[in-house]
């Protein structure tokens, strides 16, 4: 019997979370952690406020994440420069560099996968996925809207 396509995307989201751990073995990092220098390379420092809405996610686990990240050397926490009450939560430079080298083998990988498609065949492919992750969005939304009125 040959897979469903929501089988491949399964297994595509397995070999990732596999190569993640392995290449975070022995780091200390983990994919919450590396999702948080991910936000904070690209926004640049912010406050955690911000950062647990950037992330999706509640202050008291970015509370965690910032913790352990200052406790790895990874993040510090400094003086908001406007704001006495907020503290900005900045890339230390040892993780500007783990950053910069993840960025660089995060563009490696997507060369080397993009390699394996005909490429006449890459623009077809990135409509489909780009089609894929827009309506997998929308369903997923919708899921969260409607899942407390069926709640009720």
């Amino acid at each position: 019997m040959e897979p469903l396509f929501v089988d491949r995307l399964l297994q595509i989201t397995d070999l990732f979370q596999r190569d993640m751990a392995r290449a975070f073995d022995g780091t200390g990092l983990t994919t919450a952690r590396v999702h948080l220098l991910w936000v904070l390379q690209h926004a640049g420092p912010s406050t955690q406020q911000s950062l647990a809405q950037l992330c999706e996610v509640s202050p008291r686990n970015i509370t965690g994440l910032v913790d352990a990240l200052e406790k790895s050397g990874h993040v510090r926490r400094s003086p908001h420069p406007t704001d006495r009450r907020a503290v900005l939560v900045e890339l230390t430079s040892t993780a500007v560099e783990t950053m910069t080298r993840m960025q660089e083998e995060h563009e490696h990988l997507n060369a080397t996968l993009l390699s394996a498609i005909d490429p006449a065949d890459r623009p077809a492919v990135e409509r489909g996925l780009s089609a894929v992750v827009a309506h997998l969005q929308s369903l997923v939304e919708a899921a969260a809207t409607t899942a407390p009125e069926e709640a009720r």
